[in-house]
């Protein structure tokens, strides 16, 4: 047994130690901690200072696919006039007998800025949706239902539309009309007078959008809402038009507590610090010599030892097999880096045995225990032996 105890210990005392990382790694290391530490402080920044904007759904300026770019030209194409303004201010300043005012839900308007805003018009075109609205104007109640739906209705506007795929279905109220029904009696658009006001009431985000305006009927029912007039006034509205203070969404640093910020200063302080702590340690490495002195042997045996008590059979015969070659390869004169084939088949020319019987020898199973792997050791130690008589009598004059 001691001679496979030294045959495991030449084998795994012949592996180089691994070679430190540079110190070009740690710097980069820091600078991606830093580079990080950067990024995250800048979206929070951004997100805590950025408000949603309301100018993206159905804005008749955007060619993105949810915009309503093609559907404004579509109509502009037809002869009707399109203005396009972003402030209820400017609305009434636009709006002219008999001009239709379009838009999205206001959100970000009260109830009166609503009424107020409607009442300016004498056609409005509501091109999305919400219970709020629906109220409001006592227009009806949602009502269950989705799929392809026919106009339906008495008005000669939408004759010829076709089918649509309805986003959303309504219950009409008293006195409002309701096209688009399907079998339960919902109707996908209210029209109703309101004040004077001729109200159409629909959910048209998606059908509207660039995406699907060329789906179904969707072109021919945005032409009967909006280009039945000269004259059109788009209001793509947005929180800074809003006057719903109180209801404004809240943003991320209202939600977060006060403390976040500072913690999130104090940990690139902190990680400005650690750089210039660690960066002052970095420069080549120096060779010291060791308080004692530990032999090679007993290196070898303490290895060996662990690998006995471990009971791996398996990666002893590795070790040892690996010696073998290197020191086979040492005698028969060739590389460092040959495989155990070459090794095998020089030791079977050196020997006059034939090629390929010691194949298995040198490379083959590992043993499944210790007892098949000390007659591996006491075969790999006769190949040796009988290598080593070979050179000797070739050499001998």
């Amino acid at each position: 047994m001691s001679a496979v105890i030294s045959l495991v210990g030449d084998a795994v005392g012949s592996t180089a130690a691994p070679r430190r990382p540079g110190r070009r790694a740690g710097v980069l290391g820091w600078l991606f901690v830093i580079v990080l530490l950067v990024g995250i402080a800048l979206l929070s920044l951004r997100l805590v200072t950025t408000a949603p904007s309301l100018a993206g759904a159905l804005n008749p300026d955007s060619p993105a696919p949810g915009g309503a770019k093609a559907m404004a030209e579509l109509v502009r194409q037809q002869g009707t006039e399109i203005d396009v303004v972003r402030s209820r201010m400017a609305v009434a300043a636009e709006l002219e007998p008999g001009s239709t005012l379009v838009l999205t839900d206001p959100v970000a308007l009260s109830d009166d800025a609503v009424l107020t805003l409607i009442g300016e018009a004498d056609r409005v075109v509501l091109l999305s949706t919400s219970a709020r609205i629906l109220d409001l104007l006592d227009l009806g109640r949602s009502a269950g239902g989705l799929g392809a739906v026919d106009a339906e209705c008495d008005l000669p506007a939408f004759a010829r539309t076709g089918r649509i795929e309805a986003e959303r279905m309504f219950e009409p109220g008293d006195g409002v009309e309701g096209c688009f029904r399907d079998d339960a009696g919902g109707a996908a658009l209210l029209i109703a007078e309101r004040d004077g006001a001729r109200i159409s009431f629909i959910e048209a985000s998606r059908m509207l959008s660039n995406r699907h305006l060329a789906e179904d009927g969707n072109a021919a029912l945005g032409l009967a809402l909006l280009a039945q007039t000269d004259h059109v006034v788009w209001y793509a509205g947005s929180f800074e038009d809003g006057d719903r203070v109180a209801d404004e969404p809240a943003t991320l640093g209202d939600l977060t507590p006060g403390w976040v910020t500072p913690a999130i200063v104090l940990l690139i302080l902190a990680g400005i610090a650690a750089i210039w702590w660690r960066g002052a340690r970095f420069g080549p490495l120096v060779s010291e010599s060791l308080p004692v002195t530990v032999r090679a042997s007993e290196t070898m045996h303490g290895r060996a030892r662990l690998t006995a008590k471990a009971a791996d059979a398996p990666h002893a015969a590795a070790a040892i097999r690996a010696g073998t070659r290197a020191r086979l390869a040492q005698r028969l004169a060739l590389s460092a880096r040959a495989t155990a084939v070459e090794v095998a088949d020089a030791a079977s020319d050196r020997l006059g045995i034939p090629r390929g019987s010691l194949h298995d020898l040198l490379d083959g199973a590992p043993p499944a225990d210790d007892r098949e792997l000390v007659d591996l050791a006491r075969r790999l130690a006769e190949l040796e032996t009988a290598v080593d008589a070979a050179h000797t009598e070739r050499n001998r004059p």
